[in-house]
């Protein structure tokens, strides 16, 4: 194709895509059972922040500071994972996500909002590593087999959206009188047990070239590829965009009447619209390319939120929020495995951390803007506010697309 250049390393041995495929089995189950973790904190964390703030505004700031607890934690777990190995870095990263759940649980017993944030921060280490998954599946695949690779770990998904929301309806009461608060106890359960797979991951480091030049590219040299800095922000804004849509679905849902179990399940909807695709999306990469597939996503994207905007009906969240998941399907497994491409394997723990690092930092923004969109504009202001990132995606999609050719010539 195309888009595999002499970046990529050349093909690897049967041996190692079976090596390969043992490790996304692993991976697929953290992504699985330790992903529950996200589904509650999008249903249980801003409804938990509107019970314990003061002001309504303030209700999303706990993703807010779960992101940019992920944000600080991506760059240093790439750094961990770089240096010692994946399995340490995401067994880190399942303690950080027991530890964030037990202090969320004290803060919540203890009414205390400032301590609910702390616990909210710690869990972005776990956010960390599990965004951290699909990256690790590229490393011991072929070049043949890595858009499946990644997309294979990243439909293990449909599970987490499964049952991360029925840990938020069957434990979300278990201490009642306090709401809320047996979910996180479950997710600290969730984390200890969860994790045990983990100590059976094999992903060797990479082999460092014998030109030490080479294993040390500036970063102005690695950025100069022009699908780098495409793919980061293709991510940036397919994560931030589905972000900031879905912080504020339940929030917005309840404020037009509904109940949290129907706010759940439109959350359920959408996060299993995120990975069903995942099934196929692989093989539609290898076949059609990552930038019209990340173009696809993005389309899809602006189609939900036009769906959104156009009414508040039951049927208007769940179908906006379902295309909003195929979307970022699309655009974010796209942009992933484009980065993972276009990088070499010696450079690649180094600009996984920068990628995530730049996509939390976004997702946090628009966390961050998602409450104060919704509380000073209504629903639709927040997908209003979808409009300029994705023209400016879109844009360096075309720009990467006329370039190739140019190139070529």
């Amino acid at each position: 194709m195309a888009e595999i250049t002499a970046a990529r390393p050349t093909k690897t041995a049967p041996d190692n895509d079976g090596q390969a495929r043992r490790a996304v089995m692993i991976l697929a189950w953290g992504q699985a059972v330790l992903g529950a973790q996200l589904p509650v904190q999008i249903i249980l964390a801003g409804l938990v922040g509107a019970m314990l703030a003061h002001d309504v505004a303030f209700a999303t700031v706990p993703i807010t500071v779960m992101v940019l607890g992920s944000m600080v934690g991506a760059p240093i777990l790439s750094t961990i994972m770089g240096r010692i190995g994946r399995r340490p870095g995401f067994l880190i990263a399942a303690s950080a996500g027991a530890l964030g759940a037990w202090i969320n649980l004290n803060g919540i017993l203890a009414q205390d909002f400032q301590l609910f944030l702390i616990g909210n921060f710690v869990s972005g280490m776990y956010w960390a590593g599990h965004n951290l998954y699909r990256f690790a599946a590229a490393d011991l695949a072929s070049p043949e087999f890595r858009p499946k690779a990644i997309s294979w770990v990243m439909a293990a998904g449909l599970v987490s959206a499964i049952l991360g929301p029925e840990i938020a309806k069957y434990f979300g009461d278990a201490l009642a009188p306090v709401p809320h608060a047996g979910a996180y106890q479950a997710l600290i359960w969730l984390n200890l047990l969860g994790a045990l797979p983990l100590l059976f991951l094999d992903i060797p480091l990479p082999r460092k070239p014998k030109d030490t030049k080479t294993s040390k590219r500036p970063l102005r040299e690695i950025l100069s590829e022009p699908r780098v800095p495409v793919a980061m922000l293709c991510a940036m804004v397919s994560y931030g965009l589905m972000n900031l849509m879905m912080t504020s679905t339940p929030l917005a849902m309840i404020a037009c009447g509904f109940i949290t179990a129907q706010a759940a399940g439109v959350v359920q909807g959408h996060v299993l619209s995120m990975y069903i695709p995942s099934f196929f999306t692989g093989g539609l990469i290898a076949r059609f390319g990552a930038t019209r597939i990340i173009a696809t996503g993005l389309g899809a994207i602006a189609l939900a939120a036009g769906v959104a905007a156009s009414g508040i009906t039951l049927v208007h969240f769940y179908a906006g929020l379902i295309l909003l998941g195929i979307g970022w399907n699309f655009g974010f497994i796209g942009a992933t495995s484009m980065l993972a491409d276009a990088v070499a394997p010696e450079d690649r723990a180094r600009m996984q951390g920068l990628n995530d690092f730049c996509v939390m930092a976004f997702v946090g923004v628009a966390s961050a803007s998602s409450g104060v969109l919704l509380s000073a504009g209504g629903w639709a202001a927040v997908q209003i506010a979808a409009v300029p990132m994705l023209t400016l995606a879109g844009g360096a999609l075309i720009w990467l697309t006329l370039r190739r050719p140019a190139a070529a010539a």
